[in-house]
């Protein structure tokens, strides 16, 4: 009899429980979208060259009643064009408004008004989030509609340089996170955000047991709070045997792999790369430009890049900022004003 009670004990709680995710994912799963980029990207070599249009996916969740929208800076950093669509089928045009690579966040506004209200998720505080924790991740999988993942906290890793600065933090699940699902909300059992996903540790590119997302404090912290200045540049920090092989006259540099139309990088006149090399633990694209230095912070070491990042977080209106590149093996200084568009 104590067994037949404990069995239908069990499933009575394991059935309320299940019910639990469930409607906290109706709750949820209208402020989450798929978003849609394209950008023109050159490939080939000096004497023959060809614009390609390259398209991409990725998920993002509602942060605010006037349009902001949370997503990975990875999926808009360098995008031309950007299409959230939601779930109720309606699609409108957006804007990066800031982004933080080093961080894998970024924020978006809508540029026009939804037909419908828009539905907000809250921002919960990642620093209560404990390893063993259950959580779940509502993202669009290889463009496909909004997808429920559940898992658990795995671990937790923090990525400090010199000084202390908290560059990254990261939550570590087994919640299927797959193509598709970057920017993807992850939320605790009250529904709230405690993660924006970021990345999977993968030989195939598809889900296989670990997966990474930035958390909620961070992505507040950069994208509400500071409101980062948006560079558009996609870069590599060089060092190393490779800093030699591309002949940076230095102990590194900054490999410019794309760079956004109307963005920082854009406006100082910054190229990107036309040529991608593969190597053993990834790709690069090479012959752009390579940044040596942002007014007289050399771009050698994570701890300069933050340096740099917190300078132009300074910058007002009118100010000179100056860049020093290596374009095609010559050195060259470039110095423009910059105008309030650029610091929105």
């Amino acid at each position: 009899m104590k067994n037949t009670i404990l069995i239908i004990s069990l499933l009575f709680f394991s059935t309320g429980y299940c019910q639990n995710i469930g409607e906290l994912y109706e709750k949820s799963k209208e402020a989450v979208v798929l978003i849609k980029t394209s950008e023109s990207e050159v490939v080939g070599d000096g004497y023959q060259k060809l614009m390609l249009n390259v398209k991409g996916i990725g998920s993002g969740f509602v942060v605010s009643k006037d349009g902001e929208i949370m997503t990975a800076s990875h999926v808009v950093q360098t995008a031309q064009n950007i299409i959230v669509k939601f779930s109720d089928g309606e699609e409108i045009y957006a804007e990066v408004v800031s982004s933080y690579p080093p961080a894998d966040v970024a924020l978006i506004k809508l540029t026009s008004v939804k037909k419908t209200p828009l539905k907000v998720v809250k921002l919960s505080n990642s620093d209560n989030v404990k390893v063993g924790d259950q959580i779940f991740v509502i993202g669009a999988p290889f463009g496909l509609g909004n997808s429920l993942s559940v898992g658990y906290v795995g671990g937790r890793y923090i990525n400090k340089i010199d000084g202390g600065f908290v560059m990254a933090e990261v939550i570590q699940t087994d919640a299927a996170i797959n193509e598709g699902s970057s920017g993807a909300p992850m939320f605790n059992l009250k529904g709230e955000v405690v993660g924006i996903s970021s990345f999977i540790l993968s030989n195939s590119k598809g889900f296989q047991g670990l997966g990474f997302a930035t958390t909620s404090n961070i992505a507040k912290n950069i994208l509400l709070d500071e409101r980062s200045v948006f560079t558009g540049i996609d870069a590599h920090l060089i060092t190393g045997t490779l800093a030699r092989i591309l002949n940076i006259p230095q102990e590194g540099g900054v490999l410019v792999q794309k760079v956004a139309k109307f963005s920082l990088g854009d406006m100082m006149g910054i190229e990107g790369g036309t040529s991608r090399i593969y190597f053993e633990g990834g790709e690069l694209i090479v012959g752009g430009d390579i940044i040596l230095s942002i007014e007289h912070i050399a771009l050698t070491n994570q701890e300069n890049l933050h340096k740099a990042w917190q300078l132009i977080q300074n910058l007002n209106s009118g100010d000179i900022l100056q860049f020093t590149i290596l374009r095609k093996g010559t050195v060259l200084k470039i110095a423009k004003a910059i105008p309030i568009s650029i610091l929105k």
